[in-house]
Protein backbone atom coordinates (compact mmCIF):
# COMPACT_ATOMS: atom_id res chain seq x y z
CA UNK A 1 0.00 0.00 0.00
CA UNK A 2 1.22 3.20 -1.09
CA UNK A 3 1.96 6.04 1.86
CA UNK A 4 -0.62 8.67 0.41
CA UNK A 5 -3.27 5.70 0.21
CA UNK A 6 -2.61 4.59 3.71
CA UNK A 7 -2.52 8.40 4.98
CA UNK A 8 -5.75 8.90 3.18
CA UNK A 9 -7.22 6.02 4.94
CA UNK A 10 -6.33 6.95 8.46
CA UNK A 11 -7.70 10.80 7.77
CA UNK A 12 -10.73 9.80 6.07
CA UNK A 13 -11.49 7.66 8.71
CA UNK A 14 -10.86 9.69 11.95
CA UNK A 15 -12.77 12.71 9.49
CA UNK A 16 -15.48 10.35 9.22
CA UNK A 17 -15.82 9.35 12.71
CA UNK A 18 -15.95 13.25 14.00
CA UNK A 19 -17.70 13.80 11.34
CA UNK A 20 -21.14 11.43 11.92
CA UNK A 21 -20.51 11.53 15.83
CA UNK A 22 -20.77 15.08 15.79
CA UNK A 23 -24.02 14.84 13.51
CA UNK A 24 -25.35 12.08 16.01
CA UNK A 25 -24.57 14.49 18.72
CA UNK A 26 -26.54 17.10 16.81
CA UNK A 27 -29.43 15.11 15.66
CA UNK A 28 -30.64 12.67 18.76
CA UNK A 29 -32.31 15.02 21.31
CA UNK A 30 -31.66 12.87 24.14
CA UNK A 31 -28.55 13.66 24.15
CA UNK A 32 -28.63 17.17 24.54
CA UNK A 33 -25.61 18.08 22.63
CA UNK A 34 -26.54 20.27 19.73
CA UNK A 35 -23.97 22.75 19.52
CA UNK A 36 -20.88 20.28 20.53
CA UNK A 37 -22.25 18.20 17.76
CA UNK A 38 -22.04 20.39 15.17
CA UNK A 39 -18.65 21.67 16.12
CA UNK A 40 -17.46 18.16 16.33
CA UNK A 41 -18.78 17.69 12.81
CA UNK A 42 -17.59 20.93 11.67
CA UNK A 43 -14.01 19.35 12.71
CA UNK A 44 -14.93 16.26 11.03
CA UNK A 45 -15.58 18.35 7.91
CA UNK A 46 -12.57 20.05 7.85
CA UNK A 47 -10.13 16.60 8.65
CA UNK A 48 -11.72 15.40 5.52
CA UNK A 49 -11.35 18.87 3.19
CA UNK A 50 -7.53 18.53 4.67
CA UNK A 51 -7.16 14.69 3.49
CA UNK A 52 -8.41 15.70 -0.08
CA UNK A 53 -5.21 18.34 -0.14
CA UNK A 54 -3.28 15.95 1.61
CA UNK A 55 -3.73 13.06 -0.61
CA UNK A 56 -3.11 15.27 -3.85
CA UNK A 57 -0.61 16.82 -2.77
CA UNK A 58 1.56 13.31 -2.07
CA UNK A 59 0.00 11.85 -5.41
CA UNK A 60 1.66 15.11 -7.52
CA UNK A 61 -1.67 15.99 -8.35
CA UNK A 62 -2.68 19.23 -9.52
CA UNK A 63 -4.55 21.53 -7.06
CA UNK A 64 -8.15 21.49 -7.73
CA UNK A 65 -9.41 24.70 -9.65
CA UNK A 66 -12.99 25.24 -9.50
CA UNK A 67 -14.88 25.50 -13.40
CA UNK A 68 -18.83 27.01 -13.57
CA UNK A 69 -19.37 23.33 -14.53
CA UNK A 70 -18.33 21.81 -11.17
CA UNK A 71 -19.66 24.58 -9.37
CA UNK A 72 -22.63 23.61 -10.93
CA UNK A 73 -22.64 19.73 -10.52
CA UNK A 74 -21.55 20.01 -6.83
CA UNK A 75 -25.33 22.68 -6.92
CA UNK A 76 -26.66 20.68 -8.07
CA UNK A 77 -25.97 17.37 -6.14
CA UNK A 78 -26.73 19.45 -3.07
CA UNK A 79 -30.37 20.37 -4.37
CA UNK A 80 -30.75 17.14 -4.97
CA UNK A 81 -29.96 15.24 -1.96
CA UNK A 82 -31.41 17.65 0.33
CA UNK A 83 -34.79 17.20 -1.60
CA UNK A 84 -34.42 13.95 -1.17
CA UNK A 85 -33.87 13.93 2.21
CA UNK A 86 -36.35 16.53 3.53
CA UNK A 87 -39.08 14.28 1.46
CA UNK A 88 -37.70 11.03 3.44
CA UNK A 89 -38.04 13.16 6.61
CA UNK A 90 -41.58 14.07 5.82
CA UNK A 91 -42.90 10.24 4.54
CA UNK A 92 -40.94 8.65 7.82
CA UNK A 93 -40.96 11.18 10.02
CA UNK A 94 -43.44 13.61 10.07
CA UNK A 95 -46.26 11.23 8.45
CA UNK A 96 -46.85 13.24 5.68
CA UNK A 97 -46.52 10.41 2.83
CA UNK A 98 -47.81 12.19 -0.65
CA UNK A 99 -46.18 15.41 0.01
CA UNK A 100 -42.55 13.08 1.21
CA UNK A 101 -43.16 10.66 -1.85
CA UNK A 102 -43.36 13.92 -4.29
CA UNK A 103 -40.47 15.79 -3.05
CA UNK A 104 -38.62 12.70 -2.66
CA UNK A 105 -39.20 11.62 -6.14
CA UNK A 106 -38.29 15.44 -7.36
CA UNK A 107 -34.80 14.82 -4.97
CA UNK A 108 -34.23 11.57 -7.36
CA UNK A 109 -34.91 13.13 -10.71
CA UNK A 110 -32.62 16.64 -10.13
CA UNK A 111 -29.88 13.54 -8.83
CA UNK A 112 -30.58 11.85 -11.91
CA UNK A 113 -30.39 14.96 -13.87
CA UNK A 114 -26.70 15.22 -12.46
CA UNK A 115 -25.09 11.96 -15.28
CA UNK A 116 -26.40 13.84 -18.88
CA UNK A 117 -25.24 16.93 -17.19
CA UNK A 118 -21.19 16.05 -16.22
CA UNK A 119 -21.32 12.94 -18.82
CA UNK A 120 -23.38 15.23 -21.47
CA UNK A 121 -25.44 13.72 -24.31
CA UNK A 122 -23.92 11.75 -27.07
Amino acid sequence: MKKSTFTAMILGTIGGIFFALGMCMALIPEWNAFQPGVIMGAIGAVILLIMVLVWRKMENKAPIKPAPKTIGAILIGIIGSLLLGVGMCLAMVWSNMVLGIVIGIVGIVILLCLIPFIKGLK
